[in-house]
């Protein structure tokens, strides 16, 4: 890839991955010589074999052999390896020009060449130079550049890592590396990692390597059977369509490893993909994400019928391919043990989508945080359609207001409420933010445009109500029963939550194991219940109660009790219930 002979180009390069394409574009405005490749930049990329057929490559590769393979020298630099040069032609040139800066400025480098950057830099840029004013046509590719230039105060870098940025920013904006046949191309996983001195400078241009697409994801699986020399049903029990839609969010490299021990050992099963699929993503996010596996459908949540008649419309207008009219988000308030986390996740099973779970994705170091998250959010856009669940969302999101980390937790508050907006990915991306206290959530995140509907869950209230309950707790804790459940439940059952509810048939069901019974019996059940004394946080439960009266959006999904109560008098108590509990 030259300036000088772009319609030479023009046609191979309609062959590439489409950031390869941009990075192109970009270079023959003749304003842009320094491009930072982030996101999927470990994984392979789609090359010609030669032979009218596909080959998958490393980055690394792909840039020397496909991008820059038309340059006459193309250098790698990482602080591992150290300067290498991409031929073994080019490397003896490039030890002939050290030989000659040995000679110049009284060094031994032609020895050993240095691979730290202060000693490395001036290398390289000593012999792009010369080899321009020959007429030549230059690319670098730093890796690992987060290493050479981390993002970081000024004042907390080491002098090397100030050396670094510094040559990296006069390398971008330098007039006889612009007007030549010269790139830079600085490769990091997550651009909030490398100095923002780099990423905001105009002179460069940031590129996303994302995750491949479902038709990406195809070419490669019908690759590696073309290529295995076996019979697609010897490998595995799915077709490579279903694969390749059943593994939304993994890489090439881990379909390689899913794929390869497919063909070497035993028989892929959808089962065995979908376990391997959770295995590879959880440990690629270093614990950043938690897959939930939904085992019910919205059909098996007890009470809740305005609740789950509008979470059922948006899973149809998903399945039916009208996203547009899906809510961006849902806000679920209740008291504890109202089962918040069972519907959002019976949600994902009622379409069968993935659905995952925000674990702590902060870090004391700068820079990891924001990385973490940028991380994240790649993924949630590879894996779409897919359900978010954040948990006890008031204090997991933090505000716009937080202070004391040098601006990190505002900047991570910012960065989820500016990707939670984001129309783009409205059908693709569900957000479920889960909590007790929804008047302690930012307004910034509960507005229209992010978390959209706001729904209210309530402890049963009539006895109807409260069985259909239990038979679903029953249910999902898999408690069995001697006769009708209906008449050997005591009748005169105390007011409890769900998870109240759950945690006496687990109870009951003990006493049957002690037993050595497999079912509950009518003598276990009235035991239990008269033995158990539910936890008691009256004016807590009632403060949540009230605050998600107060936030809910839709009147059919209040209690008859709230219904018709004048929000001033909610308001009041509100504030009434905030003063007691604070004299506590």
């Amino acid at each position: 890839m030259a300036r000088k002979s772009r319609s030479l180009a023009a046609d191979p390069l309609a062959a590439f991955p489409g950031w390869a394409r941009t990075l192109a574009e970009r270079y023959y405005t003749r304003t842009i010589s320094t491009f930072i490749l982030h996101g999927a930049v470990r994984d392979l990329q789609p090359a010609d074999d030669g032979k009218g057929g596909r080959r998958f490559v490393p980055l690394r590769n792909f840039l020397a052999d496909e991008l820059f393979g038309t340059r006459d020298l193309v250098m790698f630099y990482d602080r591992s390896s150290g300067v290498r040069l991409a031929t073994p032609e080019m490397q003896k040139d490039f030890m002939s020009a050290v030989a000659g800066y040995d000679s110049i400025f009284g060094t031994e480098y032609a020895k050993g060449i240095p691979k730290d950057p202060a000693r490395a830099f001036p290398l390289m840029e000593s012999y792009a130079r010369v080899r321009i004013a020959d007429g030549k046509s230059v690319a670098i590719a730093i890796d690992f550049a987060e290493s050479v230039a981390p993002a970081s105060d000024l004042g907390g870098m080491s002098s090397e890592d100030r050396y670094a940025l510094v040559t990296l920013v006069k390398w971008a904006q330098d007039p006889q590396f612009l007007t030549a046949d010269f790139s830079i191309c600085l490769i990091a996983e997550n651009l909030a990692e490398l100095n923002p001195r780099i990423g905001r400078n105009p002179y460069a241009v940031a590129i996303e390597l994302p995750l491949p697409t479902e038709k990406e994801r195809l070419e490669y699986v019908e690759t590696k059977f073309a290529l295995s020399g076996k019979k697609r049903s010897e490998i595995s029990e799915s077709t490579a369509e279903a694969i390749s839609s059943m593994t939304a969010g993994m890489s090439r490299v881990a379909l390689d490893r899913v794929l390869t021990e497919a063909i070497a050992g035993p028989r892929l099963t959808v089962e065995r993909l979908k376990e391997k699929k959770k295995e590879i993503i959880q440990a690629e996010c270093h614990g950043l994400l938690e897959f939930i596996e939904p085992a019910f459908s919205i059909d098996i949540v007890a009470g809740h019928t305005k609740a789950k008649q509008l979470l059922k419309q948006a899973a149809r207008a998903i399945t039916t391919g009208k996203r547009d009219v899906v809510p961006m988000g849902f806000l679920i308030a209740g008291p504890i043990g109202t089962g918040k986390s069972f519907l959002a996740t019976c949600f994902a099973g009622e379409i069968g989508i993935p659905c995952v779970k925000f674990l702590n994705f902060r870090s004391q170091w700068q820079g990891v945080t924001e990385g973490n998250l940028e991380k994240i959010f790649n993924l949630l856009k590879a894996m779409w359609p897919v359900a978010v669940i954040i948990d006890e969302a008031d204090a997991f999101l933090g505000n716009r207001n937080a202070s004391g980390d040098s601006g990190t937790s505002s900047r991570v508050f910012a960065s989820i409420a500016e990707f939670m907006g984001n129309t783009e990915y409205r059908g693709k991306i569900v957000w479920f933010l889960l909590t007790c206290r929804p008047d302690l959530l930012p307004v910034d995140l509960k507005r229209q445009g992010r978390a959209e509907e706001h729904l209210a869950l309530f402890y049963p209230e009539s006895p109807e109500e409260r069985l259909e309950l239990i038979k679903t707790m029953a249910k999902k804790a898999k408690v069995g029963f001697e006769g009708n459940i209906a008449d050997i439940l005591p009748k005169d059952l105390p007011k409890m939550s769900g998870a109240d509810i759950e945690s006496a048939l687990v109870r009951a069901k003990l006493r049957a194991v002690n037993d050595k019974r497999d079912k509950v019996t009518e003598t276990d059940l009235r035991e239990t219940f008269e033995d158990f004394i539910p936890p008691s946080y009256p004016l807590e439960v009632e403060l949540q109660t009230l605050v998600a009266v107060a936030e809910c959006t839709s009147r059919d999904l209040l209690p008859e009790s709230y219904r018709m109560t004048p929000r001033d008098d909610i308001t009041r108590r509100i504030r009434e219930l905030k003063f007691l509990l604070a004299e506590q």
